[in-house]
């Protein structure tokens, strides 16, 4: 097939390569590189740098309203559109623009989880199962109806940076799963009970709450690691605590009772791995050398 793929981070480089290993990969749509690092010079996105490095084309328009952008999009005569967390609301015209339309790779179970941040929202909320849908689009937020899904369970201890890189890989193979039977999977409206949306990532979210019980708080650290990371304030400074698990022990929420675990409201959480500003993620044990932590965390 002659195929337009749209994408931008990370989590969609692996659906290109598997995309350009068995079709025809026409023109890649991304977003504009944008300034990153110290020097804030533009950088690529994952998506641009892999698809020049594969010698394909790229485009980066910063909205695709314009009657221009729109014909130059459907003069590609691309026969479907692969998207993967592009960025960009895509409107009718372009939908409509490929012979058998636009397809979506969602990193979840539609129709829980819609919108941008839906790997960070399913650890935060304890679900024990996500997955990836391969969803025809149209107008509305991650509405369309779906192809094909694959299921995958969370693990207990599983951090979203896990989570997110199983996600990727399993929907690579959905998409080419798809596309192989594109004439003979049908269509099924998603139901309309059990929508949830999940919220773009908000680093106000990202401070903890020891008076929180302790599953809680052991699901935003995990749910937020590796961006932008859960963090507390220790000796004035912002550490990110970035894995943990359920730990035996009570106490008043924030004092820390052995080691790096720490009683919430209800129950405690053991600290496994940290970030201190400026310095690498390390196992706590690693970090309570050069660190020590008071008698309670607020």
């Amino acid at each position: 097939m002659r195929i337009i793929f749209m994408g931008t981070p990370e989590f969609s480089v692996p659906a290109l390569e598997a995309l350009v290993a068995a079709h025809e990969v026409i023109c890649v749509y991304t977003q504009p590189p944008r300034p990153a690092g110290r020097g804030k010079k533009d950088r690529p996105s994952p998506v641009q740098a892999r698809a020049e490095a594969l010698g394909l084309p790229v485009r980066h328009p910063v909205s695709l309203r314009g009657a221009e952008a729109q014909a130059e999009f459907a003069a590609l005569g691309a026969d479907v559109a692969v998207v993967v967390a592009h960025g960009l609301i895509l409107p009718q015209p372009v939908l409509d623009a490929p012979a058998k339309g636009c397809l979506n790779i969602h990193a979840s179970l539609l129709p829980r989880w819609r919108g941008a941040a839906p790997i960070h929202r399913a650890v935060m909320a304890g679900d024990s199962e996500t997955g990836v849908c391969i969803m025809q689009m149209e107008a509305g937020l991650d509405t369309g109806p779906m192809l094909l899904t694959e299921r995958l369970a969370i693990g207990p201890e599983e951090t979203t940076a896990e989570l997110h890189d199983r996600l990727s890989e399993v929907g690579a193979q959905a998409i080419l799963a798809a596309l192989d039977r594109l004439g003979d999977l049908v269509p099924v409206p998603q139901p309309e009970t059990g929508v949830t949306y999940a919220a773009k990532i908000d680093k106000a979210e990202a401070r903890i709450d020891w008076t929180r019980p302790a599953p809680e708080v052991d699901r935003l650290i995990r749910g937020l690691s590796a961006f932008p990371g859960a963090w507390t304030e220790i000796g004035g400074e912002r550490v990110k605590l970035l894995r943990s698990r359920l730990a035996a022990g009570e106490g008043a929420p924030g004092a820390v009772l052995a080691g790096f675990t720490v009683a919430c409201g209800t129950g405690a959480v053991e600290i496994t791995e940290a970030q201190r500003e400026g310095k690498r993620p390390m196992p706590a044990s690693e970090v309570l050398r050069g660190l020590t932590l008071p008698a309670r965390l607020v």
